[in-house]
This record gives structure tokens, sequence and C-alpha cells, in this order.
């Protein structure tokens, strides 16, 4: 039997460049909620939650390949875009109910990324109870770097992370932190979801979150890994 023909070309995947050769072919992107204190606190919560999960499509990732600078296009309907500095997981193993004892297992590798936000649409959408997706899961708000392999950087447990705006810091923390760690998330999501290879987890972000204007450069940092520097048009 012969397969029916495309009635449009189909999109091409989205695919993160990875240190050292080779492309991530990216499935789905999973991003977890206030999974730092001091974050959750400049939010307006506090205390070990329940860790939440909410997604991007796969392509509102945007790769930007090691030394350049990538750009990403100032987003409509807002006035209030926010720039959050995360640690990225990158699957390799997928697989449903992982334990955490065994969730490095799964990992290929980590990357540091950008989860860009249109706060005021998020807010709003938080007064009214319904879903965040405006606010989250437009275009090109997943900016991401070279994912380097965790045989390379061994498991990220601590480490400085960071974001600072046309050179000035605005957010600064450490990976030890996180309130759920690498592999508890790991383990949560894979309850919820059977994990894929070519998945991203985008891991949280330290307090510091502010807006962004067009003409603005962020760099983020987590140690261990390289630069990501992204422009605002």
């Amino acid at each position: 039997m012969s397969t029916p023909a495309y009635v449009f070309a189909p999109p091409a995947v989205t695919a993160v460049p990875v240190d050292g050769g080779g492309s991530f072919p990216v499935h789905r992107v999973y991003c977890v909620g206030r999974n730092y204190a001091d974050h959750a606190v400049e939010m307006g919560f506090s205390g070990r939650e329940p860790p939440f999960f909410f997604l991007k499509p796969a392509d509102t990732a945007v790769p930007v390949a090691e030394g350049q600078t990538g750009e990403i296009a100032y987003p409509s309907l807002t006035s209030n875009l926010h720039h959050e500095v995360e640690l990225v997981v990158a699957i390799g193993i997928g697989g449903s109910h992982i334990a955490a004892a065994h969730a490095a297992g799964h990992i290929f590798g980590y990357a540091v990324g950008l989860d860009m936000t249109r706060r005021d649409l998020q807010g709003e959408m938080k007064k009214q109870g319904r879903p965040w997706c405006i606010g989250k899961a437009f275009e090109q708000s997943a900016p991401i770097g070279p994912i380097r392999r965790l045989a390379q950087t061994g498991e990220l447990l601590a480490g400085s992370i960071s974001l600072a705006v046309n050179g000035t810091v605005r957010q600064q923390g450490d990976l030890k932190d996180l309130i759920w760690s690498v592999n508890e998330t790991i383990e949560q999501l894979s309850i919820a979801w059977t994990l894929q290879p070519g998945d991203l987890i985008y891991t949280g972000t330290p307090a510091g979150v502010g807006a962004v204007v067009k003409g603005d450069v962020l760099e983020a940092r987590v140690a261990g890994l390289g630069p990501l520097r992204v422009a605002v048009r």
C-alpha cells in the first residue's frame, strides 16, 4: 500500500546543535513552574509545593550556535516581556515511571535556555483561572544554546545560574537550590507523560525575572555550559 501524499510540505524538525557534532531533534518542550524558592516568593508563593508543568510547542525553541548571538522578535499583545534563565535537560532515552535514582541514565545532556514570558498576559489568565498558554507558548519563546553531553559535563547538581541584560546581572542563583531536583523532576514528569528521546525539560528559574525591550541583549549562563546570547529585535 502506498503512503498517501501530504497535502502540504510538513514543517522542518526543530533541532538543537550538540557540542562536538550532530543535532538534537526536539520532540516536546516541558517547563517546570516556580522551581526555585526565591522565585516562588517573588511570584507570591512559598514552600515546596508539588511540582507542576506546562508545555511549549517544539518549534518555539530558538537554537543558538556556540559563540553566536541569536535573535528573537518582541512578540505581539504584550508590553511586559520577561526573561527567565533555566537549565535545560535533554532526554536521550525515553520511559515512563522513571525512578529518580535512575533518571540520570535517561539524560542525553544539558543546555542553557530562556523561558520568555508575556507576563501581563500570563497574569491576566491567572486572575481568570484560565490556561497560561498565551503567556508562555508563543513563537520564539524558548531560546536554547548548544547541548553538551552528560558524558562531558557529568550530572549538573550544583553551580551558578545567571542572566545579564546589556551586561547588568539581573538573575543569580545556584542549581543546588532547585526545589525539585532534575532527577525528581524527571520522575514526576514521567508519571504524567511518557518521556521520549528529543524531549527538553526547562527546569525553572531563580529570582530576578524582569522585563526586556527591543534592542536588549541577554546573556544566560550555567556553570559547566557555554553562554547563551540572545538579542531582542
